[in-house]
């Protein structure tokens, strides 16, 4: 289950980024407690913040995955997450000295948006050099383990913390100082151990040869198809958490924290399992995809607190087998040559829907109250699961029928 730790490398980058992903989910729970402070408890604002830190990698996710083809990899990391931790530094500093906006929260979302479309591809491709092929999958695995021991302990920190300190601005600001964590794993690792992929040098139509990469490999298909639908939904469940704590339960920032904290606990759970498969199937993707939506219409029914946090752990296990198994599929299916274009379109699929998704859910949510839409995101996500399905069958069937004429 922890193989991958056996890496020098990779022990390093694993307990940077444990630090920097707690830290993250801390601001994340400050980032929608602020958001709904500053607005009154507007779910169409709170959808909006959402919306915005994931537009930016609808519009530019492609150019990212050619940035992590191009370039150095290590390098590129440490740069973005220095600019990462001076943009929660800024926000922390407007919180904490009372001039924060609600927009002053839409700038800084759009901003670690845009940031991300280069670091995340670039961190995700940069796992197979600290540990090769052998032990990719383990290693994604653990990735989301680590993401998800956060999102455990950091919402309910970070509730805590907003309730003794008075303000989320403190949040901002702890968040900023934990990126030093993976920005010194970067800088201390032994160059001499990594599997460095060659750059790819710069060449028109670049972009088109990954689609056409992508379009050409079923294996490739189905797990990108089907991390689109589900993700477009997906992405607005820590939105749906805060309003259904808050507006259904008229739970405390406190008690949000734990409704989210239940929730990575299923994540950690589901993470942990992934770590023992050698490599997904296609029916543990198929699985993962139609568990995730039906729980999300048992949350949205759930009578009671405790049912309600009872049922998010089960909810976190489907999502994270479904995120899991997709990214190692994508990965393990894809050339060296090729890995950063196809997880820019990976990630293009898996953060793009936001935009569309969470303020669909957002305004659905102010109509018919919390419940309706988190009901709504669980059916939409069992159709996209049908739809990747038949899609990739219909485009398989095509290029076949092209091959052959």
């Amino acid at each position: 289950m922890f193989r991958s730790l056996r890496n020098h490398n990779y022990r390093l980058f694993a307990s940077g980024s444990a630090v920097s992903n707690l830290g993250g989910w801390m601001q994340r729970t400050a980032q929608d407690w602020l958001v709904l402070d500053l607005t009154h408890g507007s779910a169409g604002a709170l959808g909006t913040a959402t919306a915005l830190q994931f537009l930016p990698m609808l519009l530019f996710g492609l150019f990212g995955g050619v940035i992590a083809d191009r370039y150095p990899k290590r390098p590129v990391l440490i740069v973005a997450q220095t600019i990462m931790a001076l943009l929660a530094l800024t926000i922390g500093i407007l919180t904490v000295t009372g001039t924060a906006e609600v927009w002053h929260v839409y700038v800084m979302a759009f901003a670690l948006g845009l940031v991300s479309c280069v670091e995340v591809p670039t961190r995700q491709t940069f796992v197979v050099e600290m540990v090769g092929r052998a032990d990719l999958t383990n290693a994604i695995a653990l990735n989301a383990s680590i993401f998800n021991l956060a999102r455990v302990v950091g919402p309910a920190i970070a509730g805590v913390l907003i309730f003794m300190l008075g303000g989320t601005g403190p949040i901002f600001l702890l968040n900023g100082l934990t990126f030093a964590a993976v920005i010194s794993s970067l800088i201390f690792m032994r160059k001499s151990e990594l599997n460095l992929a060659e750059p790819v040098p710069r060449a028109k139509g670049q972009l088109r040869e990954g689609l056409r990469y992508v379009l050409g490999n079923q294996e490739l298909l189905l797990p990108i198809l089907l991390i689109g639908f589900v993700s477009m939904f997906s992405q607005s469940f820590s939105m749906s958490i805060a309003l259904m704590a808050r507006e259904v339960f008229s739970a405390g920032a406190s008690s949000f924290g734990l409704a989210s904290s239940m929730f990575a606990v299923g994540a950690l759970g589901g993470g942990l399992l992934a770590a023992r498969r050698a490599r997904p199937s296609r029916k543990v993707l198929v699985a993962g995809a139609l568990s995730f939506g039906l729980f999300q219409v048992a949350v949205g029914v759930a009578p009671f607190y405790p049912v309600y946090l009872l049922l998010l752990i089960p909810t976190g296990i489907a999502l994270i087998t479904i995120n899991t198994a997709a990214n190692a599929s994508v990965q393990l299916a894809t050339a060296p040559d090729m890995r950063g274009r196809v997880m820019g379109i990976y990630l293009l699929v898996f953060t793009g829907g936001a935009p569309i998704g969470a303020p669909l859910i957002g305004w659905l949510a102010e109509i018919g109250g919390p419940r309706a839409g988190v009901m709504l995101s669980g059916v939409l996500v069992l159709v996209g699961t049908g739809m990747a399905l038949l899609l990739t069958r219909v485009i398989g069937a095509r290029r076949v029928a092209l091959a052959t004429a």
